[in-house]
């Protein structure tokens, strides 16, 4: 067992002043200045505490201006819809989401967020957007470009340094700030639980509870650090299942024990750490709330577990509404908004723009206007929503509304990222078995690398320029024999099955070096190789650092961060 490492416990303290009382003189001012006085609408950039401010605004708010201020959409295409410029400019959207089609040009990203930025600051109420991605590192990366692949989560945890985790936020978060996005839908707390799942996999930093809450914390630290809002996700946890809730509503059959003991204890430590949102999930726990429905519209879960029992104070978030774990429970888009607003949610995600007249806006005014409580729960995340803004972009640290677009180019990727994640891959590479086969002699012949990903085939070649290259596919088990040594990148159930043949198929005399891309699971399965590294990620910083552990640059250090795996030696 590895020393527990402790990081410094944040206090976030909020300070929530009342508002004075004003005195007015006896006599009674002109008529035309009490008109004055009486008409001006509250703005966000009043000089006012945070909480009154937020109240007097949400006070002067049309009931189209609540709901629309907790919604928070995206749009397909380079540039802004029609549909999502007007839900700004007409109905003062409150946050808008950068998804990942579209986003090799990261200048036209940055140009999409300050358009936008510009239609909400000229609103009644000049209220600044919140701006989000998944900018997870490792796998998910919605915005691409010029920003860097990043070895992720499940490295991290092989490396289980804090420090790694922190600078990856921060690299990550100032990418994004350089482009205007102000928030990110990360780090993914959920724990690799079920070895099957692919849905999560990689994007955990692995198994462990207390490992997974350290290292989230300071990735959260790390991004705050480069002034965007972290957002741990998907409570209460999504590791326990190997289906996707974008396809289906999984279901996670724990009892309350478990679910306090493992699941939660990643939540706990980052709401003790300042936390500013937390993404619920569209997974249901039938032990736990009784029902059949997602967390994400359990009134139990949100409120008397996240926020009451764990004393959460931030915004909650819907994962995409759009998804089929939430819509298929509800019937129907608009019936999964308004059962989110009713469970205690902030701010309903949706992947796509709903069109003005859409059941999806029109149901729900409806339900403002005939269900006072309805209403009030609108009311209540509105204000929330407004008074993080008011604490985030009054703080003097956060992201500029209107990004520079000129520097982009200075500033993504980020001064000094490519160093530190190249040092990060290197410390999360894993021997997993096999160390007196390594290292390989960089100028040996007789050596074939083959993969999946032509840069996997490329870093090898430039570490071992006398070796041969091949795509990987099932004519390898034709000829692989002829080679001294290969060097395969296991990656897919597919990759699995060619390894298994080959394996088969060589002699004795054949060296077969394997070198887990993505999951190491994949492990348990071969035909016990000569050696095996795990590196996590497809990101070409891992394949330079996995590389260069075979050419013997250095000794690996990281370790499996996955408990239960069986080793096949």
């Amino acid at each position: 067992m590895r020393p527990r490492i402790l990081l410094p416990l944040i206090l976030a303290i909020s300070v929530i002043a009342a508002g004075a009382s004003v005195v007015f003189p006896e006599e009674q001012p002109p008529a035309d200045t009490e008109q004055e006085f009486t008409d001006r609408l509250p703005s966000f950039q009043d000089d006012k505490p945070h909480h009154q401010l937020a109240r007097e605004i949400t006070e002067a708010m049309t009931d189209e201006e609540l709901l629309a201020q907790i919604f928070m959409f995206g749009w397909a295409g380079g540039e802004p819809s029609r549909e999502v410029t007007a839900w700004v400019e007409e109905r003062f959207l409150g946050s808008i989401k950068i998804f990942g089609w579209n986003t090799d040009d990261t200048r036209k990203v940055a140009g999409a967020v300050s358009f936008l930025q510009k239609k909400a600051e000229n609103g009644r109420f000049k209220i600044p957007l919140f701006v989000a991605t998944d900018q997870e590192g490792g796998l998910i990366r919605h915005v691409k470009g010029l920003t860097s692949e990043t070895p992720g989560n499940l490295a991290i945890g092989a490396s289980a340094l804090p420090s790694d985790a922190y600078y990856s936020g921060y690299y990550i978060a100032m990418e994004l700030a350089a482009l205007g996005i102000n928030m990110n839908f990360a780090p993914t707390i959920d724990l690799y639980t079920d070895h099957d799942s692919t849905v999560i996999g990689t994007r955990s930093f692995g198994e462990n509870p207390e490992a997974a809450g350290i290292l989230g914390a300071a990735f959260a630290e790390g991004t705050k650090a480069a002034g965007v809002l972290a957002t741990a996700k998907h409570f209460p946890g999504h590791g326990d299942t190997s289906l996707d809730s974008h396809g289906h509503l999984p279901v996670i059959g724990i009892d309350m024990e478990t679910l306090w003991e493992r699941e939660l204890v990643p939540f706990k430590a980052l709401i003790e750490s300042g936390i500013p949102a937390v993404m619920s999930a569209h997974l249901n726990f039938p032990g736990i709330t009784d029902s059949s429905e997602p967390a994400t519209f359990s009134r139990y879960l949100l409120e008397d577990i996240l926020r009451e029992k764990l004393g959460f104070r931030g915004l909650v978030i819907t994962d995409d509404i759009m998804m089929n774990g939430a819509t298929r429970y509800a019937g129907s888009v608009s019936k999964a908004v308004e059962l989110a607003i009713m469970a205690g949610n902030d701010i309903i995600e949706s992947s796509a723009t709903p069109a003005f007249d859409e059941a999806f806006w029109t149901r729900n005014i409806n339900n403002m206007k005939r269900r006072p409580e309805f209403r009030e729960k609108v009311k209540e995340a509105a204000c929330r929503v407004i008074e993080a803004k008011l604490r985030y972009f009054k703080s003097g640290d956060s992201v500029p509304v209107f990004p520079d677009i000129e520097k982009i180019p200075e500033r993504v990727p980020a001064p000094g990222a490519e160093e530190f994640f190249l040092s990060q891959a290197a410390r999360s590479i894993t021997l997993v078995y096999g160390g007196e086969n390594l290292p390989l002699d960089t100028g040996s012949s007789g050596i074939l690398i083959t993969g999946a990903f032509p840069e996997f085939r490329e870093a090898g070649k430039k570490r071992f320029p006398n070796a041969d290259t091949a795509l990987m596919n099932g004519m390898l088990v034709n000829y692989a024999g002829n080679y001294d040594t290969i060097i395969f990148a296991l990656s897919s159930e597919n990759s699995l099955s060619i390894l298994n043949r080959i394996e088969s198929s060589i002699s004795d005399e054949t060296k077969v070096i394997v070198v887990s891309v993505l999951s190491p699971v994949l492990l348990e399965r071969t035909e016990i190789p000569d050696a095996a590294l795990a590196a996590y990620s497809y990101s070409p910083f891992s394949f330079e650092a996995a590389f260069a552990a075979i050419a013997g640059d250095f000794t690996p250090t990281g370790e499996l961060p996955l408990e239960g795996m069986r080793i096949p030696r």
